[in-house]
């Protein structure tokens, strides 16, 4: 009989406690941080965080007004071919699977949604082209259930913060989730995002203007940067 895995411990209330002052302290620096992508309804928030992998948010907002006036819903998408949304993306990476993906999705949310991207995590998953992040992104974005979608921005400053020190992102996201409350996950990975946009940079962090210093252990962080 193989040996049994121990069971995970939860999180102290002192580290609980540290994140939820790291969230707070966040809030206090960025109250006004939103979503980047530029979207007016359902469909194009999909649309929009699909194509939104592995490209930056401005290089979407930049191809989206035009692809939105030619694709107006889902029904619209549905009847196109994958080439077809080609010119309107092709500036963007991997624009083929993404046109490929936004169609197949597309028919079955006219085929089986009425038309409407659904609210709950399985049928968003079950549709093509979306995983767990983009899923969360989009419940979170449509007020349709709490999530913690974990990007590279929020799992490097997570890390560093030594709120997890779990690479992959279903593990990051299942320790930020024990951390706070469920009502704040939406609210966190948004500052998370905007953190490490903006502070926590990859290469070269700026910890001498960072609002949560003295709560950083800065780990990973090269000692020569950490002032």
């Amino acid at each position: 009989m193989p040996p049994r895995r121990p069971r995970r411990r939860a999180p102290d209330e002192a580290k609980r406690a540290r994140a939820r002052a790291i969230v707070e302290l966040l809030e206090r620096a960025m109250p006004d941080v939103r979503i980047a992508l530029e979207f007016r309804d359902d469909v194009e928030l999909l649309v929009s965080v699909i194509l939104s992998a592995q490209s930056t948010d401005v290089g979407v907002n930049r191809v989206t007004p035009a692809l939105f006036a030619r694709y107006p819903d889902a029904g619209a998408y549905a009847a196109a071919r994958p080439e077809e949304l080609w010119p309107y993306i092709r500036s963007l990476g991997l624009f083929r699977n993404k046109a490929r993906a936004i169609v197949a999705a597309m028919q079955v949310i006219a085929r089986e949604h009425g038309g409407r991207v659904p609210r709950t995590r399985e049928a968003l998953e079950a549709l093509p082209g979306v995983g767990r992040k983009t899923a969360g992104v989009v419940l979170v974005h449509l007020g349709a259930a709490h999530a913690f979608p974990v990007d590279t921005h929020v799992g490097r400053v997570a890390r560093r913060l030594d709120l997890t020190r779990e690479a992959d992102p279903s593990k990051v996201e299942r320790d930020l989730m024990a951390l706070l409350p469920e009502e704040r996950w939406g609210r966190a990975h948004q500052l998370l995002v905007w953190h490490g946009r903006r502070v926590c940079k990859a290469l070269a962090p700026a910890c001498s203007r960072c609002p949560v210093d003295a709560l950083c252990p800065k780990r990973g962080v090269p000692r020569a940067i950490r002032r």
